[in-house]
């Protein structure tokens, strides 16, 4: 029987952390990492091993450059055979990066099925243990979904109360992972902490949109589309990082959701591109509406720098806002947008 069918059952009963002390010293802590490989992973493990807390780390790479104070355990949890008591032994914080974001047949198996082997584990530790385990997710604020078709334009909002509406695959699952680790904190088998970022950027991404728009930039190319107060909704991995070590460390983020993202205008983020690219840029805007017909002719032209159907991002006008975690947290960013693009694209040998 697992931990599902207990919740349902109402018979978990575990003891609640009483402590008060809101700062946790993490080097007194075993901290668990899957997606030890992946571009968040990996510079997660990096910033905990200057902490000097146990770091355990879950990958399905062998190879990987690790400091000399991770455990590194080989397994894919959406294998049926993987056995990961050893891996979750002596667990106190368990940092969920792993992800899948190309294969579609695999974000299930992952997602879902993944997490829910991870919270049966946690709940058998936290028994043997007596203890509460705390899990950071790492999420994608892609669970509050795009604007709507027919609007896409429109003026929105996001916060962390605002309603789940993912649309892909990607999302939907992810969305599933968060509502399960959710539901397992119910009878305080352990607490949780969510963190959604939007578009993470940073030297190490696997993602090359944003290579391709510095690309399209530096051609001279670039058109704006839509409105003028579209909104570029980036984050760099180093902030994310810091908001999850900031989560890990502080009692008030227990039990809550927090979105990041450093988002600011579309023409603040080019103007910043072009001026370290030393390019021009045409003044020249076109309305979403008219791009939506001739669209063989915009693919003709910047097709090879980006990919057609990502055009309407430019014309997005959701802003996510952080005043959750900079209250509850005092987080305040150290890589800005517009600014930090100056730095990645030096970084990434683009002049």
């Amino acid at each position: 029987m697992d931990i599902f069918t207990n919740l349902a059952r109402g018979e978990i009963k575990l003891m609640k952390s009483v402590s008060e002390v809101l700062d946790i010293n993490l080097s007194e802590k075993i901290i668990c990492v899957t997606g030890g490989n992946g571009f968040i992973g990996k510079k997660l493990i990096e910033e905990l091993s200057k902490i000097r807390c146990r770091i355990k780390i879950l990958t399905r790479k062998k190879n990987g450059n690790f400091p000399n104070n991770v455990e590194i355990f080989i397994g894919d949890l959406t294998s049926p055979d993987l056995s990961l008591i050893n891996f979750i032994e002596g667990c106190d914080i368990l940092f969920h990066c792993a992800g899948e974001i190309s294969n579609e047949g695999q974000m299930k198996l992952l997602h879902i099925n993944g997490t829910k082997k991870l919270i049966n584990l946690v709940y058998e530790e936290s028994k043997a243990a007596k203890k509460m385990i705390h899990w950071v997710q790492l999420s994608s604020c892609g669970a509050y979904g795009p604007p709507p078709k027919n609007n896409i334009q429109i003026k929105r909002v996001i916060t962390e109360v605002s309603k789940t509406n993912p649309i892909n695959e990607y999302e939907r699952t992810k969305t599933k992972s968060d509502e399960l680790v959710i539901d397992a904190s119910a009878d305080d088998i352990m607490s949780y902490t969510i963190l959604r970022p939007t578009n993470v950027i940073g030297t190490l991404m696997t993602n090359y949109s944003i290579r391709k728009l510095i690309k399209l930039v530096n051609s001279g190319c670039f058109l704006f589309i839509g409105k003028k107060d579209a909104i570029a909704t980036y984050v760099h991995v180093d902030d994310v990082v810091k908001a999850m070590i900031m989560i890990a460390r502080n009692l008030k983020s227990r039990n809550e959701i927090f979105n990041i993202s450093n988002d600011c205008s579309w023409e603040a983020l080019i103007f910043q591109i072009s001026l370290i690219l030393n390019v021009k840029i045409l003044p020249i805007r076109i309305p979403y509406a008219a791009i939506q017909i001739p669209l063989y002719i915009v693919k003709f032209i910047i097709g090879r720098f980006i990919h057609i159907p990502l055009l309407a991002t430019f014309a997005y006008r959701t802003i996510y806002k952080t005043t959750k975690i900079e209250t509850y947290l005092n987080f305040k960013f150290i890589r800005p947008m517009p600014y930090s693009i100056s730095e990645l694209i030096r970084k990434l040998k683009l002049i």
